[in-house]
């Protein structure tokens, strides 16, 4: 008992302006920097570390005369207060706009060819909430990280926090170097790629060796996002298999799609947080659905 009060205790006298200038601190570099980029003079900051380190009984940063960096607890303590600060930034945002914006997060590629039908018929719709789509490259596309009140997915999300429905579906493509012997093809089978190397995108990509039979499946190869994924494709090392987004929405020199004719079309999802979902979610959804039906 006593242990739990001491720590709502902690709890209620940390401040956000603490954590606040502990991140700046980190970010900025110095105290001076940080000072700047707050608005107050250097021993406001100073003092407001001093204060925070005080009130955990902690050391959250080593100082030197050539740099100021975090201690091991204080890495720790700065993630927790990124994620508290951006919570704030929610709280305040979510009761000041009154839903004025909506944040559509993507990992790769959007709605492809019906990104700007989509926005147009949001505009027309809904003029006094304002939309923006973002790609963030991130398995729940800015979900689970405050980012964005939507996703589109195109593969399942496992986790219980949120939850999705298919709107449409995608046929795969390959995406090879415009030098590949397959670029000459108007379309080809998973068995022709079986023995090339495939460039994947282990946390937010569409396709996986999975999808080839298990005797049967080709070597892999890591990438970070799309941009990434597009360069190295293109110095014809690797090959890649996508969704029909991909290919409306990064035609590239020296890059070419084609149609993988045997593979299973993608799933394109819309995700939502499951017990705290965005009054416009049913409307994208129905939106959606239509567009893609069309």
């Amino acid at each position: 008992m006593h242990a739990t009060r001491r720590l709502y205790d902690l709890v209620m006298d940390v401040e956000v302006r603490q954590l606040r200038c502990l991140v700046a601190i980190v970010d900025e570099g110095t105290f001076t920097d940080a000072a700047i980029a707050l608005g107050v003079s250097q021993a406001a900051v100073s003092r407001t570390l001093a204060a925070l380190e005080k009130r955990l009984g902690v050391r959250l940063l080593r100082r030197t005369s050539r740099e100021t960096s975090p201690t091991a607890i204080g890495l720790r303590v700065v993630a927790h207060a990124r994620r508290v600060l951006t919570e704030v930034e929610n709280l305040v945002r979510e009761a000041t706009s009154d839903h004025a914006e909506l944040r559509i997060g993507h990992a790769w590629s959007a709605l492809g060819r019906l990104t700007l039908a989509f926005q147009d018929r949001w505009r027309e719709a809904h003029p006094e909430t304002l939309l923006h789509l973002l790609r963030l490259n991130t398995p729940s596309a800015g979900l689970a990280e405050g980012t964005a009140e939507l996703a589109v997915l195109r593969r399942p999300l496992e986790d219980r926090r949120f939850e999705s429905a298919v709107v449409g579906q995608e046929p795969r493509w390959c995406a090879l170097a415009a030098s590949d012997p397959l670029a000459r093809r108007r379309s080809v089978h998973l068995a022709d790629l079986s023995s090339r190397v495939l460039l994947v995108d282990q946390r937010t990509g569409t396709t996986t060796a999975d999808l080839w039979p298990a005797n049967a499946r080709p070597a892999t190869q890591e990438s970070r996002d799309i941009e990434d994924w597009l360069t190295i494709i293109g110095t014809g090392r690797c090959v890649g298999v996508t969704a029909q987004s991909v290919v409306d929405h990064y035609p590239r020199p020296g890059i070419v799609y084609r149609p993988v004719r045997d593979a299973e079309p993608v799933d394109v999802r819309l995700a939502w947080w499951r017990d705290d979902p965005h009054p416009a979610t049913r409307t994208v959804l129905e939106l959606l659905t239509d567009l893609y039906r069309t």
